[in-house]
This record gives C-alpha cells, structure tokens and sequence, in this order.
C-alpha cells in the first residue's frame, strides 16, 4: 500500500515540543481529518508532510513515507521532485496561493511543465482543460484565460484544487480550503474533495470546521497541544466524543437557538426600498430591514449578494441611491454620520490582523479609541483596562502587538476598540467566519453579554448558519442584491419559503459521515 505513513512525527522548536509523536496513516481513496484548536500542531504536520517547515524548527520521524518514498532524510531538491507529483498542497486563501499576474491556466500547467516536461503545446492545454472539468469548474476555457481576481472565492479555490492536481499527485494536503467561502459554495468544494478521495487520492484534510470534517472524512484525529487526544471514525468521534478536548469542540459546534421576546418600540435603526448601484451593476435592490435595541439581526447570503453593501449603507459610509434609512428616528447618510453620531455606530471587520496597526500595542489602539470617544487624559488607562477586561482579556494583554495575539484575542481587541465609543449599533461584518470552534463560541457569548450588559443592537453579517441560530433574534436573506426572505431565526429556519433558503439550509446541514 501506498499514500501517506507516518511515525512518531515530532517538531521542536529548540527545547520546546510543537508536536509530540504524531502517527498518521492515509491510504489511497482514504480522507482522514486533523482538527484541533490554533496552535494545536495542524498546520505544522501538514508543512512537515511537504518538507516545507522553517529551518528555525527541527523535524524528526520514526516514519516518514510519502507514496512509497522514505522522506525523512530528503535535500530541499529531492523534496522539490516530490512536491506536485507525489504530494501537493491546497492552502485556505486562493487569493494569496494563485499569482495574481498569471492566468488561471499558466498557474494549473505549472505543476505539468515542471514534473511533465515533454507535455507541450495542445497536449497540455488539453490536459489543463481536463483537469479544470475534473475540478467542476464552468466553461474550463474561458476560466484558463482569466486572472484569479476575476473568479469569485468559490471558482479561485476550485481553481487552486486544479492546480494541485494537475500532475496527478497521489497524496492532496488540504489546509483549511474551505474556511472563508459561503455555505453553498463550501459544500461544492467539500464535495469535489470527497470526490477526489473516492478517486484513490489518500487526502488529508485539516479544519477546524467540524461540519467540513463531517461531510468528507473517514477518520478523524484530534490535536490537542501537540499531541494526538483521540482518533477513529468519524461517526465515533463526532457522535460519542471520549476526550474532553473533544467533547469541548463538539459541544461548541452546537448553538442553542436564542428565544427572545420580540421588541415593539421604535426600531434603532430601519431600511425601507434601500437601492445602491454600481455602474450598470445593481448591489442592493429594494432592501428592507428594522433592527431593535438589544436585539441582533443576522444578515446571510453568498458572496455577491450585497451584504457588504448594505453594511456600508448601514454604518453610513455609503449613501443608496433610493429608498429611506433612519437611525434612532432620524435620516441616515454618510453627510449626518458625523461627529459624535459617527461614534454612535461601529463596525467590527472580518479580519482584524488587516483592521489593526501592527506598530502599536494593544493598549495605544485602545487609548486612541478612548481619547477619540473624549475620554479625558488622566482616565484613559483605566478605561483601556475596563475595555480590556469586558472582551475577557486582563491588562497585561496591553502590552502586546497584534502579531503576539491569538485569531481570537485580536478579534477580541476589534471589538473592545469598537465599544470604546460606547455606540448604540454594532456592525459585525463576519467577525468569526475563520475562527476556531471554541474561540468563536466564546467571542459569541462575550457578544450576547455585552448586548445584554449595554442594550446594544447589532447587525451580524454570516454565511454561517449555525452561527445564526445562536446570535440572532431575526433574520434577512440575500441573494442577487435582493432580499428574498426575512423573519424571526426560528421561524425562518423552521419552515423556509424560498429555495435559496432552503439551499443554504440543506448546505449547512451536517450529513451523515461517509460510509467506508
């Protein structure tokens, strides 16, 4: 048998261990999950596995055979022959993996030229053509000529499984592929992935996302610090969990639907016929939302569907181009968002390693929001610390850099700079939409108590259903610029009107595990 065997795989990064014994088996047409928290060692085994880890780290193995080939003492060239032809790599963010000055074809056809030399001319554009239609991407011809920025999230990681498979490799590593894309598109992908493993790929997958793993895993094994907490079937480990890091990740998977009466005072802030285009393009068509205080209204779509562009309306940095939108009674527009009314409403981006300034520390964003908010001198420290403490982060993290934080923690920072105004609206444009299960089920309790502790209203922007359920008292559906379905969370997911609906839904929904 071939695929992928490893024993007692340890990485060190002097004295201290980053994994700690790692036995992995994958066998041809076999998909076999890592999922952990941050920092648990995925992404490490996975770099060890192409012989890709920095040299600051040291690599050792009792076993290490990649399609029948003893790896564990390989130059960087031997390693180079393997990679693409043998092993290859699908990593979370096309946007990044796939050069943006090359066509989608010229980046699939790489891996061919370089491993496959004497495929030229009409042969390779043939095989390139094929290997696209075997990725199910639409009209592979007219996709070969375009540049990644010119496909959606979907297409641009279906374009990078492409490129990972075009030299026929017989091990696919796939790093969190599809972490940041809709739930429709994500169930494509996963489909294509299992797909591949019923093609006798040996694939090893690694998420944190526990309804991917569900989807298209055999087996599963769970890191924990470095070290290997449980294995087995997926249907074991996800349905029986034994270890407490496990049942940790399971339960935080599952949110409980909120219950809460409805609010008939005025709304904060309310939409009526909203328009905003863009050229001949049309991005929000004749929208219509009312959001309460302490209440939460999730808005869920595909990418493309307007999201954004009615979060830019909402956070009054974006005029539309029709219709009526009002906060606390008022007009609302980019003109009367000023001054101590900008302050009113704030926005929590999805990625707050681009949202904050690496050169500060933690506690000189803070103290910057603060004295924005008019804090005087003498009390802003106290306030920063009071910020710090409300998101669950002591002082000490103060003195810190983005870099020395966590995907949660600095998500946490995010937020904690978008209270420092006090605001009335919190905007959440996918505030952990690339977040760990546990990190993110604690960043959404922190979010209902402070909605709680503060009557704040909030607009959460998803394409991840069961992080709904558990934030959001109503809901709004878009698609195409459209909003074709809106209600009460348990009303809408109960009995879905619409089909889109009804697609996400089905998207979302965890299957049961693969039969092998």
């Amino acid at each position: 048998m071939s695929g992928l065997r490893v024993r007692d795989l340890r990485i060190a990064a002097g004295e201290a261990l980053l994994v700690r014994g790692l036995d992995l088996d994958v066998a041809p047409g076999e998909c076999v999950a890592l999922v952990g928290e941050s920092g648990t060692g995925k992404s490490l085994s996975a770099r060890a596995l192409l012989g890709l880890l920095p040299s600051s780290l040291s690599v050792s193995a009792a076993a290490l055979e990649v399609d029948g080939v003893d790896a564990r003492n390989l130059d960087e060239r031997s390693w180079r022959r393997l990679r693409g032809r043998r092993i290859a790599l699908v990593s979370q963010d096309a946007l990044v993996s796939l050069d943006p000055l090359r066509r989608v074809g010229a980046e699939v056809a790489e891996p061919l030229r370089i491993h496959q030399p004497s495929v030229r001319g009409d042969a390779l554009r043939t095989r390139v053509r094929d290997v696209l239609q075997r990725v199910a991407l639409p009209d592979p011809d007219r996709r070969a000529r375009q540049y990644p920025h010119e496909l959606s999230g979907g297409l641009r990681q279906r374009a990078l499984l492409a490129s990972a498979l075009a030299a026929d490799p017989a091990i696919l590593i796939a790093d969190e592929p599809t972490t940041a894309l809709d739930a429709t598109v994500q169930a494509r992908v996963l489909d294509q992935l299992r797909r591949i493993a019923d093609d006798g790929v040996a694939v090893v997958f690694i998420s944190h996302d526990l309804a991917a793993v569900r989807r298209v895993a055999d087996r599963v094994i769970v890191l924990h610090d470095g070290s290997v907490v449980e294995t087995g079937t997926t249907a074991e480990v996800l349905s029986s969990p034994r270890d407490p890091q496990t049942r940790a990740l399971v339960a935080a998977t599952q949110h409980e639907m909120l219950h809460r009466a409805p609010r008939f005072d005025a709304p904060l802030i309310e939409g009526d016929g909203l328009r905003k285009s863009f050229g001949d393009r049309v991005a929000v068509d004749d929208a219509k939302f009312a959001v309460h205080r302490g209440r939460t209204l999730a808005v869920v779509g595909e990418s493309g569907s307007g999201k954004t562009t009615l979060a830019r309306m909402i956070v009054g940095v974006s005029a539309p181009d029709a219709g009526t939108l009002t906060f606390d009674g008022r007009p609302w527009s980019p003109h009367a968002a000023r001054g101590a009314a900008r302050r009113r409403v704030q926005l929590v981006q999805q990625n707050p390693w681009g949202a904050l300034d690496p050169r500060w520390t933690v506690a000189r964003t803070l103290t910057e929001a603060v004295a924005a908010s008019g804090v005087p001198r003498p009390r802003r420290r106290t306030e920063v610390d009071a910020l710090l403490h409300e998101v669950g982060l002591s002082p000490a993290f103060g003195r810190r850099l983005p870099a020395q934080l966590s995907g949660g923690q600095r998500q946490r920072v995010a937020i904690a700079r978008a209270l420092a105004t006090d605001p009335d609206l919190l905007v959440l444009d996918e505030p952990v939409s690339a977040l760990d299960a546990t990190v993110r089920a604690r960043i959404l309790d922190r979010l209902r108590t402070l909605q709680r502790e503060r009557e704040l209203a909030m607009v959460f922007i998803t394409h991840d259903l069961e992080v709904v359920s558990g934030i959001a008292d109503t809901v709004i559906v878009m698609k195409d610029g459209r909003v074709v379905e809106a209600g009460a969370v348990s009303c809408v997911f109960a009995e879905p009107r619409h089909p889109f609906t009804r697609e996400l839904l089905a998207a979302s929904t965890l299957p049961p595990p693969p039969a092998r």
